[in-house]
């Protein structure tokens, strides 16, 4: 591809001053800076041929000839590319600060690759898959670890810019995207006689009913990804009284699933639960569909009562009780 010629014949072997991990946390003239230019053409390199991005990739890293023979033969590789852990979406935040820093064709070509990619992975139901060329629960909709919620925010805070480089029908296209989100959003909230409570970290993409992940990650309420859609949905200009209802049922329940007087402590490297009067309120990460209790599972699959009842390799590497509900509580009261 020429475009990928081009960032070969440019790219600067160095490393990079800034990390990715800070790299959308500089100040607005960075992103016109040769530092800021020349990361973006390492984030372009993994840019694969649909415009997608794979995940977990330290863009700021030094590239070495070796680096360059595998991105290239990884270019060709389209089961890689996700949203998941921020991938693409993210890359093209990126992108966009710098473009609008300095316009650059190359730039601009990747961003409309990127967009592409986002706007044809979504589903006619509005959801969009963790992994659009992969298997399994990757095909789910995926609200885990913010990924639609995550690819809505980008596209809803490009269409608003009115520093653009976005062309009138991908604008169109972004503004219809964003509506088949919201309805998704809606039809996948899990509803408890005939109430809206929250939503499962990952919808069936035919049925949109709440799906298994990983062995440990059952259908079930959740208390962390819910967080992202509500407060996506606090954010909507003129909410209609669809999504008012549903924010409303979803603050009720994180009201009354809010766990008070425990905390989380790490004992000799090992997580536990300690009463704590003083401790702010938490949320279990996951919750049974039928009984409303939280619920915890090791890699075995087998769904137990108490973090105390699972391996310590999955005890201790994941967050089973989350406490951003807290900041939806708060804002919902400011606001009422």
């Amino acid at each position: 591809m020429k475009v990928f010629a081009v960032l070969l014949s440019t790219l600067c072997l160095l490393d990079a001053k800034v990390s990715w991990e800070s790299a959308l946390n500089q100040k607005l003239n960075w992103y016109g800076s040769p530092e800021a230019r020349e990361l973006a053409k390492k984030v372009m390199l993994y840019q694969r041929h649909n415009g997608g991005w794979p995940k977990n990739q330290d863009f700021s890293k030094k590239i070495d000839t070796d680096d360059l023979k595998e991105l290239t033969k990884q270019r060709r590789n389209l089961k890689t590319t996700t949203i998941d852990n921020g991938a693409t979406y993210t890359p093209l935040k990126f992108l966009t600060r710098v473009w609008q820093a300095q316009a650059s064709p190359v730039v601009e070509a990747s961003l409309h690759r990127g967009i592409a990619f986002l706007l044809t992975s979504q589903y006619n139901n509005g959801g969009w898959p963790q992994r659009p060329y992969g298997s399994g629960y990757g095909l789910h909709i995926t609200y885990n670890d913010g990924a639609m919620i995550g690819v809505m925010s980008f596209l809803r805070d490009l269409e608003k810019d009115s520093t653009t480089f976005l062309k009138e029908e991908e604008k169109s296209s972004i503004r219809k995207a964003l509506n088949l989100g919201l309805d998704c959003i809606l039809q996948t909230q899990i509803h408890i006689n005939g109430k809206p409570t929250v939503w499962c970290a990952q919808h069936d993409a035919k049925t949109l009913l709440p799906a298994k992940a990983r062995s440990y990650e059952h259908p079930s309420f959740s208390g962390a990804e819910s967080v992202d859609i509500v407060r996506y949905l606090m954010e909507i200009k003129k909410p209609s009284k669809k999504v008012l209802k549903s924010i409303s049922g979803a603050v009720t329940w994180f009201r009354e699933k809010q766990i008070n007087g425990i905390k989380i402590i790490k004992k000799d490297g090992d997580k536990t639960i300690v009463e704590d009067e003083n401790a702010p309120p938490l949320w279990p990460r996951f919750s049974d569909l039928k009984t409303g209790k939280p619920i915890f599972s090791g890699r075995d699959g087998i769904i137990k009562s108490s973090i105390t009842e699972i391996e310590a390799e999955r005890r201790n590497g994941y967050a089973w009780y989350v406490g951003n509900p807290r900041s939806i509580l708060k804002d919902y009261d400011r606001d009422r």
